[in-house]
C-alpha cells in the first residue's frame, strides 16, 4: 500500500515533543519518569492513526501507553488526535520496531499489542514479520516476567505463522487462541481503524494472547 505524503508532516511532528518523544533512546529505562508515575507500560507496535491507543488510554488511565509507528504521514494522525484532546497517559514514538531494544530496557514493558501488523506475505520477507523469531527475541529483552503479547489480525497466514513461532520458542506460552473474535467479542475489546474496516467488510478476526516468561538474567 502506497502512503500519501502529508504536507508539513515533519514540521508538525517536531513541534510537539511533549507527545511525540523526539529522542526516545534517551528515555530507555526512564519511561515512568516521562509519565511521572509507576504505572505499567503498554506498547502498541504499529499504532497507525491512533484509534486503539487513544481509546485504550481513555478507558485505562492507570496504564501508560506508548504508540510506535514508523511512517510520518500515519503517526501525524495519531498526534492530531492527542493535540485536539490531550491524554496524559499516552506518548508516541516515530521509529522502526527493528530498534525497539534501543528505547526500552529489560523488564520495562508489561504488554505489547500487535494489531493488524503487515503480514509480509512473501517467503523471503518472513523475517520482517513482527512475530518472527528475531522479533520475539527482541521483545524478551524489554518485557517483564510473565508479561503479555496480544495479537489481532484478519490474515490467517500471519496468524498461523505467529502460532508456530510462539510454539517453537521456549520463552513464550500461548494462553488463548480465538479463531473468530467477533463470535463472542470480549467486553474490553477496542477496535483499530483497520479492524473497524475489516469487520464492516465481513472479514474474520483472529486473536492470540501470549505470555512472555522473559529473559532470566
Amino acid at each position: 500500500m502506497r502512503l500519501r505524503n502529508v504536507k508539513h508532516a515533519k514540521e508538525t511532528l517536531q513541534i510537539h515533543p511533549d507527545i511525540l518523544i523526539p529522542h526516545p533512546e534517551k528515555m530507555k529505562g526512564k519511561w515512568n519518569s516521562v509519565f511521572a508515575n509507576e504505572n505499567p507500560i503498554h506498547v502498541e507496535i504499529g499504532c497507525g492513526k491512533g484509534k486503539f491507543i487513544v481509546e485504550s488510554a481513555m478507558k485505562h488511565p492507570d496504564i501508560n501507553y506508548i504508540g510506535i509507528e514508523k511512517f510520518d504521514s500515519v503517526i501525524l494522525r495519531a498526534l492530531e488526535k492527542l493535540i485536539e484532546k490531550p491524554i496524559p497517559n499516552v506518548r508516541l514514538i516515530r521509529m522502526d520496531a527493528e530498534t525497539i531494544e534501543t528505547v526500552f530496557q529489560q523488564r520495562e514493558v508489561s504488554v505489547i499489542y500487535l494489531n493488524f501488523s503487515d503480514p509480509w506475505p512473501k517467503k523471503r520477507t518472513a523475517k520482517r514479520r513482527l512475530t518472527s523469531a528475531r522479533f520475539l527475541n527482541r521483545y524478551l529483552n524489554i518485557m517483564k516476567l510473565n508479561s503479555s503479547i496480544k495479537i489481532k489480525t484478519d490474515n490467517y497466514s500471519l496468524f498461523e505463522f505467529s502460532m508456530m513461532e510462539f510454539n517453537h520458542h521456549p520463552q513464550y506460552q500461548i494462553e488463548e487462541v480465538n479463531l473468530d473474535l467477533y463470535r463472542r467479542l470480549p467486553e474490553d475489546n477496542v477496535q483499530t481503524e483497520f479492524e473497524e474496516k475489516f469487520v464492516a467488510q465481513g472479514n474474520r478476526i483472529y486473536s492470540l494472547d501470549v505470555t512472555c516468561r522473559g529473559v532470566l538474567k
